[in-house]
């Protein structure tokens, strides 16, 4: 009989204790799995967001602060922008297009994204993929909306819906902009980005439901700020087109914007990324600061590498005390096992023949606890994909394992197998003491 199918014989002897152990290190390799899978995939989410955007320019602030509320709105922006100062950097010679962004109000807990047709002309995601619509079109009018595909699909709006925007970007606001509701317009194609869980409106719009609205609530949403922008708030309204908008050109209904909080830049030529970033820092019209995206990206990545670290040593750990429970668990049955190793040596097995048997099951047993615990891993994306997304706004993809996965789990095999030394060379110890004697 080979030494794989008494293995199997013997751990069939003691389903319970082996089925224990199994599922220990199944459990335990699904956590330091799923560690390293929601770390990868929340960074490729994060980097696929924006793509083609060479520089992003937001009142004076950190670059991540800057990136997280421009770009994924998981922060409140510092200041507002002037539209002058929007301008006169927009007439730089070596931007190609810009596109302005108005935050501070949110929909059912949505955020809501003040902009123009240049949004839907310029911005790229994931490999420079541009945005689609499913249903609609991009708004022609102030007080059109165009939906992320998130928040069509939970709030159950189609195009001719009307919305009503909140103030402030919690879930909860006790102030309504009830008097000027919006039209739904258009439906985007989900992206996989925080622009399916956006609301786009137009500049005009955003600043049409602020012009009653007490200069503490401007829409800059900072009370300091809009107490001292009051007098610009209520300037006279010019109706001047936004010479970058190809969408809205013919349909500016309300006056000009007086502030914004952000914007994106797309240069002529990527290798003017420096020079431009230098001249916006250094512009004297207001305090601005210009980011590099993929470089501010990385300085959160380090932000978060510490925390990244430890979730994944904690994982490891947890490998670790479940390797250590099969340890015991082979050990605590050695003295049940000398009468059956001491008859195996009877019939002719050679102590190294033993030796290799128990090794041999440790490795099954380590090998089943990976295999079960890829198993499970999947099994659990594929059923809170759905939650995930919806909860976090992270695609996890279930796909194949990659090289660093596949490099965790022969790590862990390797590992049950060393630990399966101790106690095989502990039962060689016996067998060449025992023979067909037990000592008691």
């Amino acid at each position: 009989m080979s030494h794989f199918i008494l293995a199997i014989k013997s751990l069939g002897n003691r389903k319970l204790t082996a089925g224990l152990t199994i599922a220990s290190i199944a459990l335990s390799v699904t956590l330091l799995l799923g560690v390293e899978r929601i770390r990868t995939e929340a960074q490729t989410s994060f980097t696929n967001t924006i793509s083609g955007t060479d520089l992003i320019v937001g009142a004076r602030t950190s670059p991540v602060q800057l990136l997280l509320s421009s770009v994924f709105g998981l922060s409140d922006a510092a200041n507002n922008i002037r539209w002058e100062s929007y301008e006169a950097i927009s007439d730089h010679p070596a931007i190609a297009w810009t596109i302005p962004l108005s935050l501070g109000d949110s929909h059912a807990g949505y955020r809501v994204l003040g902009t123009n047709g240049t949004f839907f002309d310029h911005f790229r995601y994931d490999r420079k993929q541009s945005l689609q619509m499913i249903a609609g079109g991009w708004f022609s009018s102030e007080d059109g909306a165009v939906l992320g595909a998130e928040v069509a699909e939970k709030l159950g709006y189609r195009a001719g819906s009307d919305i009503v925007v909140a103030h402030g970007a919690g879930d909860i606001s006790f102030i309504q902009h009830d008097s000027h509701p919006f039209q739904v317009s258009g439906i985007l194609a989900r992206t996989g980005t925080p622009v399916d869980r956006t609301v786009f409106v137009s500049l005009e719009g955003i600043d049409a439901i602020h012009a009653d609205m007490n200069p503490a609530h401007d829409h800059g949403h900072d009370p300091l700020a809009g107490i001292a922008n009051t007098d610009r708030h209520h300037a006279e309204e010019i109706h001047k087109t936004d010479h970058h908008s190809t969408v809205d050109e013919d349909h500016h209904h309300g006056h000009e914007p007086t502030a914004i909080t952000a914007f994106y830049i797309g240069l002529k030529t990527r290798s003017a990324a420096l020079s431009v970033q230098r001249t916006v820092n250094e512009y004297k019209g207001e305090s601005l600061t210009a980011i590099l995206p993929a470089v501010a990206l990385q300085e959160l990545w380090a932000v978060v590498d510490v925390m990244e670290k430890t979730l994944l040593a904690v994982s490891a750990f947890v490998v670790l005390v479940g390797l250590c429970g099969m340890l015991v668990a082979i050990m605590t049955s050695l003295n049940e096992r000398r009468r059956e190793m001491a008859i195996l040596r009877a019939v002719g097995a050679r102590p190294m023949h033993v030796f290799s048997l128990i090794v041999g099951e440790a490795a099954m047993v380590t090998l089943m606890g990976v295999a079960l615990g890829v198993a499970l891993l999947y099994t659990m994306f594929t059923v809170a994909q759905p939650l995930i997304a919806y909860r976090f706004g992270l695609f996890v993809s279930a796909g194949s394992l990659s090289t660093y996965e596949l490099v965790l789990m022969g790590t862990v095999c390797l590992a049950g197998l060393l630990i399966g030394l101790v106690p095989g060379y502990r039962i060689y110890r016996y067998s060449l003491a025992d023979g067909m004697t037990i000592r008691v």
